[in-house]
């Protein structure tokens, strides 16, 4: 057998790590905002919540602090099961936040696939809430 043939499987192997690398690098790692979830800041979600009477959930896991006027709190794995809380018209706005975004992105995912169709997450999450000077409170939410 010559040499460069039984080479051959090491090169292959390692050109194909060099493409996956390249891909992962050129896709980054960071969140990615379905074309179906319009984001909002916390400036922009203070007034709505002074202004309308909006559902807001609360999908963080663990549970965290929450931002006043939080309607309920469901874990983002359990949109699916909690489907009786929300509003027969699914074009009614809900609103989603966590503590930082891509658990409110899987759970807007769960109420697109149950049909809602007006979505909204709360722009980088309680972090962002916080970092803007608004408060969170510590109760829990119904």
């Amino acid at each position: 057998m010559h040499k460069h043939l039984s080479r051959l499987p090491c090169i292959k192997l390692s050109i194909l790590l060099l493409l996956l690398l390249q891909l992962l690098l050129s896709s980054g790692c960071g969140f990615v905002r379905p074309d179906y979830l319009k984001m909002v800041s916390p400036g922009e979600l203070q007034q709505i919540l002074i202004q309308d009477n909006v559902l807001l959930l609360d999908v963080h896991v663990p549970k965290q602090k929450h931002i006043p006027g939080t309607d309920h709190h469901i874990a983002f794995y359990r949109i699916d099961e909690n489907a009786h809380l929300y509003p027969a018209d699914k074009t009614t706005p809900i609103y989603l936040y966590c503590e930082s975004g891509p658990m409110a992105n899987w759970a807007a995912r769960s109420l697109h696939n149950l049909g809602y169709r007006n979505l909204i997450s709360l722009d980088g999450g309680t972090h962002a809430w916080e970092k803007a000077g608004f408060a969170l409170q510590a109760e829990a939410t119904p």
